[in-house]
């Protein structure tokens, strides 16, 4: 439902607070005074022209509508989470007037079911992974006199010496059950099999869920599993699972149960006990908040137990680049990793791990994420630690994601965007139409109040708009295939001119009266030349950013 409303959300681009010029957090008072002075503005009574109050009236009525919605508390807590769609749900007129954003929001979501379950029917949540593993170890690690006397004995032998294929899919049920298929071949060296699963889930409250496994094999044999999940308390939730694997050895059982509990706001901490075949107690404290993720595990267990830290950073860029590094070590030796990802389109993640250790050697590891599925390319280089192998393991990836990234996916990137943003535009075209039309009328209307202002203001030598554009600034020369998008908002802004002051809200100047958008789905930006008690003042402001004028800041020199 999020994701539907979404997209809805980005359609409906009329803001109620844009067009009264107010802060979302405006008070009652700030409200009522705004929509005083708009209803003076565009009164249709002002207006003899029959076109001119046809334009007034619709106005009108858009400033009341906005006016209606932000000072009744139900609405405007509704408007703020969802928008004018959520307004229009049907069922609000039944819901009690004294509710708190969290309970409207719940409510929305109540009103909404009925077509979340049939989109139930309908939705399958695939997910996949491929996994191919290469042997490169002749590359780095082989005796030259062996190859001499061989036909193509000079080029390095590399091959796929094995391959895992996983896929699952989800059958929604009813609301409180679904079924997930899954399956897997996996083969190595020459050798392989593969097994089929069926998980029923059903979730028995909003406190916790149970699940039941079956599955078969032509390596592992039948298998039936049980699994619970509980919270326990607000910050504490367990989880256990059982297990039976039949196999031509007999019946192998396991379990395992977990325990997690929320020590602050950003770290959680866990204890897992597991009992079969590598029965071990692990006990982990993970820490995650915005710009870095940490982990500290230990593990004691037959056969194996080791103590392990990563840590990860995470850089607040567009593309969400993050770079790792982590040491794990215990009776199996050591291993140090090192690694980075970045997201290098919408829906596609790259990352890349060097995995160094003894007796393992030197590996690389690449993974992919597009979407729900999950691309897989661990790299066998050396089975010693060599210098050679690590430095190439480190540099080549990087050489050759700089390459693609700047021979292939930037450009394919930028193709795209802007085929989207001819997508949009074409499907925006009439919305936008329509605005320029309103915004030319409210323009008409607003011609005698401007002229009233301007005299008073110019009377006390105050505020006087002399030239106002919005939309796309071409500021670099370079950009010479590039053409400016602006429109001319000098008499919407002189408009807004209150004893010698304009203010601006955070919000989108594209919903302000006299305002429309010029160039849909680009940056956009609002200058402004004024002049104040006789100086000149110039100002560039972003969109969304809020804007007070008059500022000394602003002045002009004469020369200039």
């Amino acid at each position: 439902m999020a994701a539907a409303l979404e997209i809805e959300l980005e359609i409906d681009n009329e803001d109620y607070y844009s067009l009264l010029n107010v802060r979302r957090e405006a008070t009652q008072e700030e409200l009522k005074a705004s929509y005083r002075r708009m209803c003076m503005l565009y009164h249709p009574d002002k207006h003899r022209d029959p076109e001119l109050k046809r334009q007034a009236e619709q106005l009108f009525t858009d400033v009341h509508q906005a006016y209606e919605v932000l000072s009744d508390p139900q609405s405007r807590a509704i408007y703020d989470i969802f928008g004018k769609k959520g307004l229009e749900v049907e069922g609000w007129e039944v819901v009690e007037r004294k509710r708190t954003p969290a309970e409207i929001k719940e409510e929305y979501e109540r009103l909404q079911k009925e077509r979340d379950e049939r989109r139930l029917q309908q939705r399958t949540n695939p997910k996949g992974t491929i996994s191919v593993g290469i042997d490169a170890t002749d590359l780095f690690d082989r005796y030259e006199e062996d190859f001499e006397e061989v036909p193509g004995g000079g080029f390095p032998h590399i091959e796929i010496n094995r391959m895992h294929i996983s896929q699952s899919i989800e059958a929604p049920l009813t609301t409180s059950d679904t079924a997930v298929l899954s399956g897997s071949l996996s083969t190595h060296n020459g050798n392989g099999g593969g097994n089929i699963n069926l998980c029923v889930r059903r979730v028995t409250s909003a406190r916790g869920w149970g699940e039941l496994e079956f599955g078969a094999g032509d390596i592992r044999g039948p298998l039936f599993g049980m699994k619970v999940f509980r919270n326990v308390t607000a910050r504490c939730f367990v989880t256990a699972q059982w297990g039976l694997q039949f196999s031509s050895r007999g019946v192998r059982p396991s379990a395992s149960t977990m325990m997690a509990r929320h020590l602050d706001q950003n770290t959680m901490g866990y204890l897992q006990w597991r009992w079969g075949s590598q029965s071990a107690m692990t006990t982990s404290i993970v820490r995650d908040t915005k710009t870095s993720h940490f982990t500290l595990a230990l593990q004691l267990g037959v056969p194996h137990s080791y103590l392990m830290m990563s840590y990860q950073y995470k850089f607040q860029d567009e593309d969400q680049t993050k770079v790792k590094g982590s040491i794990k070590t215990g009776f199996f030796g050591t291993v140090v990793e090192y690694g980075a990802e970045r997201k290098i389109s919408r829906h596609s993640v790259l990352a890349a791990t060097v995995s160094i250790g003894v007796p393992q050697g030197v590996s690389l590891k690449i993974r992919l994420n597009r979407a729900s599925q999950t691309y897989l390319f661990p790299i066998h280089l050396t089975d010693q630690i060599l210098p050679s192998a690590v430095f190439y393991a480190t540099v080549g990836p990087l050489a050759i994601y700089l390459a693609v990234q700047k021979l292939i996916i930037m450009p394919y990137v930028q193709a795209q965007k802007e085929q989207d943003l001819e997508k949009q535009k074409e499907d925006s075209a009439s919305e936008i139409a329509r605005r320029k039309q309103e915004a030319e009328a409210a323009v008409l209307l607003m011609q005698e109040s401007v002229k009233r202002i301007i005299d008073a203001e110019e009377s006390k030598m105050g505020l006087i708009i002399l030239n106002a554009w919005y939309g796309k600034f071409v500021l670099d020369n370079s950009q010479k295939r590039e053409r400016a998008e602006v429109i001319d908002v000098t008499v919407p802004l002189q408009c807004l001119v209150k004893d010698s002051k304009l203010v601006l809200t955070e919000a989108s100047k594209a919903g302000l009266p006299g305002f429309y958008d010029p160039c849909v789905g680009e940056e956009k930006s609002l200058k402004l030349l004024y002049q104040f008690r006789g100086a000149m003042h110039q100002v560039l402001s972003g969109d969304t950013e809020p804007l007070r004028i008059p500022k000394q800041s602003h002045r002009i020199s004469s020369e200039t």
